[in-house]
């Protein structure tokens, strides 16, 4: 059977390449991505396999590669997309990548270094040229000035001829963070006193940071003191502040002499810097260009030794083994490419399938359309191999989604029970649009390459939101609602004139009765139903919701029941590959007698009375949810007639026939299974007692009979499994009980569907009667239409989108995801396959950078 059913056949297969080809041939293999390498050295140390040297300067070399495109980001530019297809490089092209690498790398640190020196410097010379500005002419001034102070700071300045007038004023300048100011500036006062005269300006242009390179506003300050004890105190003080102190002249001569050194200085010092800056520039464009091929080069070459690392040496080292898992139908492929790789070394590679004992992979090939819906399937687990159900137990629609094999159904179930609770067309065709926008635009490189993660979420789910929005618009059309609104695109099946003719509605009868009932039984008034979907004269009904809630909530168990039992038919084409014919009569069986006779039977009463009662005999219709709960309690209600005759011995047959299928389930394959064991042990004795060659004949005639369970496990897993009934018995009776409560609780759990539904179409129109009616009765109001309707719209829109689409949308998508699952049953399940994980460099590729 085809990929999409089951998964593909896959082979265990031996590889032998010979020594001086090996790094080719599996460099060829990762390239097509077609085998799956498995570990022969598991019980060897990483550190002690084969090519460990060689990993271990691939791992060095990325590090540096790391380190340059550090570089490269800090400069703010960005690494181009390496062009064409980039090969495995040759183990000798490693040494001069990695001395090409080195030597970027070094020159790349010895410029930063340079860079940031120089920077620094400048900075500095920026600084103290700022102090000296700022401080011009008004250095001596402030002892000068100082004389005209109030008289609490006369002691600072004393008469001539005065014990003080050998003391000198001093100056301490330099420049400080703005956020410390405030703090140096207290602290100097109380450490000093008030002896010192203190001067903080901040400067006029933001100078650069060294460091960060972003522009920064400094305070300077310009401190006078007396004494050799207070300038000891102001000097530990900025320094434990991290001030930048500079030299600061008494004369103004001196000081507009050392403020033009300064510019000179630091205008030299800025043609260097530009110097450095272009060379800096010069190499990292040549790192642009080297890199993006060099990583996706060195992880290649990284993948090929550990895949070698995987492989096992021959006796005589000319050869290494490797065993790898491949589908059958690329082994051709895989012989062609190791011959053609292989070829120079002057002998070829073989290749040659060996028998299996473990469960091969499953493996089931996807493209763009199919990845979004296989992703949904293997969240739930991956199935087993070669299997359509991944278990054989009972998962109602869950049967579907549980294994890859499931995915050509969940394409169309998925999308289909979204839209049930999502119907509406306005907004379907909006998401449908999105979708549209999406795949059309699949091939561009931006779109491709982008990095937002909500935006890759929802791109890898573009095929998956198409069908979504397009089913939505068909069950929209079913359910007659386009934004809330029901749309008459047939003409309605009903007349209200013929009411009203045949009535004999007066202007009094009008008056006194503000709701007008339609009879179906009045000729004319009922012509006939609706070509699709439903009439839109309900939604000017007062009993619109209890119609649609009947007719959605009746919908929900028919697509629930016949999901359930979709899924249990599935298990056949299990049961009939693996051989396991016991099943089908053991529990396949009475699986549907059980599910059928119980709920298939509910879905009858509803079709049965919508195909049997017409509108004259709607009023005594029975209710079909009292003659089911009647079913259950072998009792009849004298208020609700029998939708036919005999129906109560047919509704207590069934209930019977369903309870005996219990038993059935619970005991039926345990028993099956330990006779199946005694008389496999019968034969064994048998066989013991015979001769030598007999031994051999009936060992195969034995292992030809295996249990079905060792079937179902691998075609070529034929080891006899010890038979312990306990465990056998305990894991029926959690199936059976597992199944029987599973009818239930997944009918009710459909149910969901007509919630969901109706909380949809509720919400639509609460948003319409906020945003329209209001926005609209305001406009009619102020008598300016055009201008009050434009935002009213777009108030409509943005919450349309922002509830209904996204909230509504997404609630919907999580139920949809509930109804591929039940939790119930979720707590018995243990996913048993396991994907089939190729080596390829696709993932390299797609990864960079």
């Amino acid at each position: 059977m085809g990929s999409m059913f089951r998964s593909e056949e896959v082979a265990l297969v031996q590889l032998f390449l010979p020594t001086a080809a090996a790094y080719t041939c599996v460099s060829q293999l990762g390239e097509l991505g077609l085998v799956e390498f498995r570990d022969l050295n598991a019980s060897v140390s990483a550190f002690q396999r084969r090519f460990v040297v060689d990993v271990r300067r691939c791992e060095e070399l990325e590090k540096t590669f790391t380190f340059l495109q550090a570089e490269v980001r800090r400069a703010g530019l960005a690494l181009p997309l390496p062009e064409g297809v980039l090969l495995a490089p040759p183990p000798r092209d490693l040494l001069r990548i990695q001395e090409e690498s080195d030597r970027l790398a070094q020159e790349l640190r010895d410029v930063r270094g340079n860079q940031q020196a120089l920077r620094a410097q400048l900075h500095q010379l920026q600084l103290h040229s700022a102090v000296l500005s700022q401080g011009h002419g008004h250095g001596p001034q402030l002892a000068a000035t100082h004389t005209d102070m109030p008289l609490e700071r006369t002691p600072l300045l004393q008469a001539p001829g005065g014990p003080h007038q050998d003391l000198r004023v001093n100056f301490v300048a330099g420049a400080v963070e703005p956020h410390k100011a405030a703090a140096l500036e207290r602290l100097l006062w109380r450490a000093c006193r008030g002896f010192l005269i203190a001067s903080f300006r901040e400067t006029e242009q933001q100078l650069e940071d060294p460091v960060t390179g972003e522009p920064a506003t400094w305070t300077t300050f310009l401190i006078s003191y007396w004494g050799e004890q207070i300038g000891q105190k102001i000097r530990k003080i900025t320094d434990c502040f991290h001030c930048h102190v500079f030299p600061f002249a008494e004369q103004e001569e001196a000081r507009l002499g050392a403020l033009q050194q300064l510019q000179q200085q630091s205008h030299e010092l800025q043609e260097v810097l530009g110097e450095t800056e272009r060379f800096l520039s010069q190499v990292l464009g040549r790192v642009q260009k080297l890199l993006p091929p060099w990583q996706v080069q060195i992880r290649k070459m990284k993948a090929v030794y550990l895949a070698l690392n995987q492989c096992s040496v021959s006796t005589t080292h000319k050869c290494l083994i490797a065993e790898a898992w491949c589908a059958t139908r690329d082994l051709p492929t895989v012989q062609q490419a190791l011959q053609d790789s292989s070829s120079e070394a002057g002998v070829s590679a073989v290749v040659h399938r060996i028998p299996c004992r473990d469960m091969p992979p499953t493996l089931v090939r996807t493209n763009r359309f199919t990845a979004s819906f296989q992703g949904i399937v293997d969240a739930y687990g991956v199935g087993r191999y070669q299997e359509v159900n991944p278990e054989w137990r009972f998962r109602e629609v869950k049967t579907l989604a549980r294994g890859c094999t499931a995915t050509p159904y969940t394409i169309i179930t998925f999308p289909f029970l979204f839209a049930v609770m999502f119907g509406d067309v306005g907004h379907g065709l909006l998401m449908f649009l999105f979708a549209l926008a999406m795949v059309l635009a699949e091939n561009r490189p931006a779109v491709k390459t982008a990095q937002n993660e909500i935006w890759r979420t929802f791109f890898g789910g573009r095929y998956l939101l198409l069908l979504m929005g397009l089913f939505s618009v068909y069950t929209g059309f079913i359910y007659n609602e386009c934004f809330s609104r029901a749309t008459a695109i047939f003409p309605s099946g009903w007349s209200v004139a013929a009411m009203a003719n045949q009535s004999g509605w007066s202007d009094t009868f009008l008056a006194e009765h503000p709701l007008l009932t339609l009879d179906p039984n009045v000729t004319g008034v009922f012509l006939g139903p609706y070509p699709f979907g439903i009439d839109p004269v309900w939604s000017l009904a007062v009993n619109h919701l209890s119609f649609l809630n009947s007719f959605k909530m009746k919908m929900s168990v028919i697509l629930g029941v016949t999901h359930m039992t979709f899924g249990v038919v599935l298990g056949v084409f299990n049961h009939m590959h693996f051989g396991q014919w016991h099943r089908l009569l053991l529990e396949t069986v009475p699986e549907l007698v059980f599910l059928l006779a119980l709920f298939g039977y509910l879905v009858f009463l509803i079709v049965y009375k919508w195909l049997r009662f017409t509108a004259a005999d709607a009023a005594s219709a029975p209710s079909v949810l009292l003659h089911f709960i009647n079913m259950f309690l072998f009792s009849r209600s004298a208020t609700n007639r029998p939708l036919f005759p005999g129906q109560e011995v047919v509704q207590s047959v069934l209930v019977v026939l369903a309870l005996a299928m219990v038993p059935i389930l619970l005991l039926g394959t345990p028993l099956f299974l330990r006779q199946q064991h005694r008389r496999h042990a019968r034969r064994r004795q048998l066989v013991e007692d015979e001769d030598k060659t007999g031994l051999l004949d009936a060992s195969v005639s034995v292992s030809s009979q295996g249990l079905d369970e060792e079937k179902a496990e691998c075609p070529g897993d034929r080891e006899e499994a010890e038979f312990v009934a306990s465990e056998v018995f305990m894991h029926q009776a959690i199936h059976t009980i597992e199944f029987c409560l599973g009818c239930i609780s997944n009918t009710a759990s459909y149910l969901r569907l007509w919630a969901l539904s109706l909380a949809h179409a509720q919400l639509s129109e609460v948003l319409w009667a906020m945003v329209m009616r209001v926005g609209l009765g305001l406009s009619d109001e102020m008598g300016v239409v055009a201008v009050v309707l434009v935002p009213i719209f777009a108030a409509f829109a943005v919450m349309t989108v922002a509830i209904l689409l996204v909230m509504e949308g997404l609630s919907a998508f999580l139920h949809a995801l509930r109804l591929h699952w039940v939790e119930f049953q979720n707590k018995f399940y243990a996913g048993t396959g396991y994907k089939l994980s190729p080596f390829t460099f696709a993932v390299e590729d797609a990864e960079h950078p």
